[in-house]
Parts: C-alpha cells; structure tokens; sequence
C-alpha cells in the first residue's frame, strides 16, 4: 500500500487536518472537528457564506479524497472525513437559517442528527454508499445524510420554539 505525507494539502484536506486520523470513530472526530471551522465561517459571513463554503468544501473534497483515495488504493478510506465536513455544515446551515441566535443547542441538534443519519445510512444515503464510485461516491453519502437531518433538525426547533 502507497503512503501519502500528513502535510500533502490532499492529506491534510481529506482527513481534515488529522482529525480522520484519530483512533475510533473517525467520521464523528472529523463531524466534531468540523464544528469550530463551521461556526467562524458563520460568525464571519452568515449562513449564505457557510453555505458557499459547503459548496467549496464538497468541491475541494472530490479532489482532495479522490487523491487520498488513489494513493492509498483503498475505494473509501475511514480517515477520509472531509465528506462529513461538507454534511456536517450543510445541516448546521439549516439550523442557521433560522432567525434566533445560533446557539449550543441547535449546534448540537445538527451534530447529534448529522452523525445519527451518516452512522445509519437510511435509504438513499445506503444506496448512494453502495454505487456512488469514487470521489463523488465518497462526499454523496454525506450530502444525502446532511438532507435527511437539516429538515428534521428544522423541524425540532420549531417544536420547542412552540412548546
């Protein structure tokens, strides 16, 4: 098996930074990881500009976990986690659409349910899993994961705004 440097920028970008790197769980270091980047990008540029950066990220993501991918020889490495990245902003864009102050609970809401939804791959993130190949194949899952908990993370906070 090839090896790739820690400090190549599709390493670093693929395992963010070496968070898909740490022991058990890569994909939940790499949704925690995700979180700081996440919320400065919010702090800085709202929620339209996380959503850019989502785009960017998923963008960067096919490059950089494809290389990953390739230099390894392994269709989908576990320290790939930039996948839950781009999953993990897109729903914390969700809950940042809403007109309250993002606070811990709703960043932990999107959290909870991003991980819950990539850990049990309902229909279509299972089949996306299965036959997307690839680059996309790695970053769609999490995309389609990140679209089941953005609604029903919406949808809870409504509920407890009217409880």
């Amino acid at each position: 098996m090839a090896s790739l440097s820690p400090w190549h920028p599709a390493s670093l970008l693929a395992t963010w930074f070496g968070s898909g790197l740490l022991p058990w769980a890569p994909g939940t270091w790499g949704s925690l990881a995700a979180l700081p980047c996440g919320l400065l990008v919010f702090w800085l540029a709202g929620p339209w500009g996380l959503l850019a950066a989502t785009a960017a990220v998923f963008g960067l993501g096919l490059w950089a976990a494809g290389y990953y991918a390739q230099v390894l020889a392994v269709k989908d490495p576990g320290a790939i986690v930039i996948d839950e990245v781009a999953g993990q902003w897109l729903v914390l864009f969700a809950v940042a659409l809403r007109p309250e102050q993002l606070s811990w609970r709703e960043v932990l809401l999107a959290f909870v349910l991003f991980r819950v939804f990539d850990t049990l791959k309902p229909w279509p993130v299972s089949w996306a899993d299965r036959h997307l190949k690839g680059a996309f194949g790695i970053m769609a899952d999490d995309i389609v994961a990140a679209l089941y908990a953005a609604p029903i993370a919406i949808g809870i906070l409504w509920l407890w705004e009217k409880s």
